[in-house]
């Protein structure tokens, strides 16, 4: 008798497979999508598959509910949030209007992960929707809870900020030698909005790029340079950066000349520091603790407090953010706390930044307003990348600006000194 082809040994179903795990992950499970991702991946041999299936899974994230709105436009009894033949559609639908992917091929190995009835109801309505030439609006529908959140704060931001979102982010990378900023450019066929900032359209292995064996960059958003870039350079003087792993800021410190204290509890994460600053010929002092408890045994010059936070802000690159629910009173706690215990290790004449990736307010705004301590320091014009003022002092940015240049993520950052 013939042996039947089992259906993960159709070709481009484990990545499908995949994908549909990482949905499951992040929206039954709360779990962020790069904590998910790794396990989920392992089995995938291929390099091109795992980048399959985390393209599958941003792209359904990303337009989930404009995806959610084609499928019930085209049953007759609206399928329950959970049903897996919703999810099905979702990443089918994704690949074939986001990412542009044959329809042959789509059916091919998205139907092999559901069996009986909801087959033939995913291969339908996929049809239904497909064969109508529809598409996807100009920018994502916002899942409900972030559109209230936003258009409370922000009324004439929400929909530049949905705009922004659309499409995957461009690379950008910080540079260990800002007076190099010209010539990394040129080589890597990018551009630059600030000193010491390349950006790149997305393509290949980040670690097949000229440059990142000798660790003459790393990659870091525009807007998280911010916060380390407002201390200024260091000339041998103390700075402590709290919540520093995986190090990017460290970095930043360490090649602006100060001397640089990073701390984060997390093992795992430090791993990631020593190994960036091993690769850039960087030092800092690698320090395994909980910011709430560690004491050091002297004040130091610089403080870069990049708070724990909801992550919205972020949600260009990680749009699993709009869809998992942050304890924002646990959060705002934590974040009080670490401000507050931070200013008392600051020596004076010092500066301390405060900063976190969020686009929710009472993370930012309401925290530099609440916070009394030491003195302010307001951030000007001059010291953002261009196309971007200062607000109230503060560093405020969301997906929706530098829209012409490829967009920024989310992010606060205010700054104070001690007298």
């Amino acid at each position: 008798m013939a042996r039947t082809q089992s259906d993960d040994e159709i070709p481009g179903v484990p990545a499908r497979r995949a994908a549909l795990r990482l949905l499951d992950a992040v929206l039954r499970r709360g779990d962020p999508l790069d904590q998910a991702a790794p396990p989920v991946l392992r089995g995938i041999e291929r390099g091109d598959d795992r980048a399959l299936a985390l393209a599958i899974a941003h792209e359904a994230l990303r337009w989930m509910a404009d995806l959610d709105a084609l499928i019930d436009a085209a049953t007759k009894q609206a399928l329950p949030e959970d049903a897996k033949a919703r999810a099905v559609l979702r990443i089918m639908l994704a690949q074939a209007l986001r990412l542009n992917l044959p329809g042959h091929a789509v059916v091919a190995t998205g139907l092999p992960l559901l069996t009986g009835g909801p087959r033939r109801l995913a291969h339908g309505v996929f049809s239904a929707v497909t064969k109508g030439a529809v598409t996807l609006p100009d920018a994502p529908t916002l899942p409900a809870s972030a559109a209230i959140r936003w258009q409370q704060a922000w009324p004439e931001r929400v929909q530049p900020i949905a705009k922004g979102i659309a499409v995957p982010p461009p690379l950008d990378l910080t540079l260990r030698d800002p007076s190099e900023t010209a010539l990394w450019a040129e080589r890597l066929g990018g551009h630059s909005l600030a000193p010491g900032h390349v950006r790149l359209a997305r393509a290949g292995a980040i670690d097949a790029l000229e440059g990142f064996a000798e660790g003459a960059w790393w990659v870091q958003d525009l807007a998280a340079s911010v916060p380390a870039r407002l201390l200024g350079q260091g000339q041998g003087k103390r700075a402590l950066d709290l919540c520093a792993a995986p190090g990017g800021k460290t970095l930043q410190l360490a090649a602006a000349g100060w001397s640089v204290t990073a701390l984060d509890k997390s093992a795992r994460r430090n791993e990631r520091l020593s190994e960036n600053l091993e690769r850039s010929g960087l030092t800092a002092e690698i320090v395994a603790a909980d910011a709430l408890t560690w004491t050091p045994d002297a004040p130091f010059d610089a403080i870069l407090l990049d708070a724990p936070c909801s992550a919205t802000g972020t949600c260009r690159r990680h749009p699993d953010v709009l869809h998992r629910h942050a304890a924002m009173d646990e959060l705002t706690t934590l974040q009080a706390a670490m401000l507050e215990r931070a200013a008392t290790w600051l020596a004076p004449g010092g500066t301390l930044v405060y900063a976190v990736c969020s686009l929710e307010p009472e993370e930012g705004e309401a925290q530099a307003t609440a916070f009394t301590a030491l003195t302010p320091k307001p951030v000007t014009d001059t010291e953002l990348p261009e196309g971007i003022a200062a607000t109230n002092g503060h560093f405020r940015s969301d997906p929706g600006m530098l829209a012409d240049h490829g967009g920024i993520d989310g992010f606060f950052a205010a700054r104070w000194t001690k007298a």
